[in-house]
């Protein structure tokens, strides 16, 4: 009876996210503007493009500026941190990336020791190689592809991945949980021996535009702009409102709470109070200033956050 009076009370959850009046947030730093421009310069030593997004948002938050690159290039798509993902979408998603012209997708969880997925990529580029005109490249033997993509999508670990799957050698780029990591522009890394395959890492770039503040919203909870420039609480909430949504109430065991909730101020004092995450504020009184311990929200949020992206809250597509 207590299951099924909490799963009624969802009934009467959010149907729409309150966005407010707030505007997207902004993050093109000089790294990114370089970066692009020297991409778009290097193109003609370039065989394949390998642009790496998040399974979890399939469809949002791709940058607009990489589609003239995409035209003049062969392009494999690489929806990366499937293991976060829900796996049951995998054949709605590529029929409707094909509607819109996408055809060479491959899905990947790079973390891995082994992904069969990852073993996939080298035939599939050098048949696409083999099948499109490579111009002034055409006598070379050797392929240089270009790994493009938003922040914090795991172009690095896609470098680690073919480095440990076809050439039995370590990392060659550092990977991270935050955007940002990969500053440098255009390093070149050999990640095939047979046949012999370079790859252009090169740093996470957002569109300087954002499509809409919902986009901004699916980045930012997917760790690809920066947590304080939309701010830990704004992404907790949008992600509980997610959560309850798609029906994925595992939060609710995770931190101990009675049944669903649509209030987030509730869920970030149970988490707090949970994980023992306090602080100690003034408060003014008639008798004088007095300290008090209150729940610390902005670490519930942040912990509630962190959860998600380690999938700790179940597989989620947000598209």
């Amino acid at each position: 009876m207590r299951l099924y009076q909490a799963l009624r009370n969802v009934g009467s959850f959010r149907t729409s996210f309150d966005f407010g009046a707030r505007e997207v947030a902004h993050w093109f730093p000089g790294h990114m503007a370089k970066g692009l421009k020297q991409m778009r310069a290097n193109l003609k030593s370039v065989d394949c493009i390998i642009e790496i997004h998040d399974a979890r948002i399939s469809f949002s938050g791709r940058n607009p500026a990489f589609q003239e690159t995409l035209d003049v290039k062969p392009h494999v798509l690489i929806l990366n941190k499937m293991d976060l993902a829900d796996v049951s979408k995998e054949q709605i998603i590529l029929k409707k990336l094909k509607r819109n012209g996408v055809k060479n997708v491959l899905f990947t969880d790079c973390l891995k020791q082994r992904d069969d997925n990852v073993k996939k990529l080298v035939p599939m580029v050098v048949d696409i190689i083999e099948n499109n005109p490579r111009f002034n490249r055409d006598e070379n033997t050797n392929y240089c592809l270009m790994a493009i993509g938003v922040p914090n999508v795991g172009k690095s670990s896609l470098i680690n991945s073919l480095r440990r799957t076809y050439m039995k050698k370590g990392r060659a780029s550092r990977v991270g949980g935050e955007p940002g990591i990969t500053r440098a522009v255009l390093t070149r890394i050999q990640v095939c021996s047979r046949p012999v395959m370079h790859l252009l890492d090169t740093p996470g770039v957002l569109p300087p535009k954002i499509e809409s503040v919902e986009t901004g919203m699916k980045l930012a909870l997917c760790g690809t702009i920066l947590d304080h420039l939309v701010g830990e609480e704004i992404i907790a909430d949008y992600l509980l409102y997610s959560l309850n949504r798609l029906g994925e109430f595992s939060y609710v065991e995770k931190y101990g709470l009675q049944e669903p909730s649509d209030d987030i101020q509730y869920v970030l004092k149970r988490i707090a109070v949970k994980l023992g995450k306090t602080q100690r504020v003034k408060a003014i009184t008639g008798v004088g200033d007095i300290t008090i311990t209150v729940p610390n929200c902005s670490a519930a949020a942040y912990d509630l956050i962190r959860a998600f992206r380690k999938g700790e809250l179940g597989q989620v597509m947000l598209d």
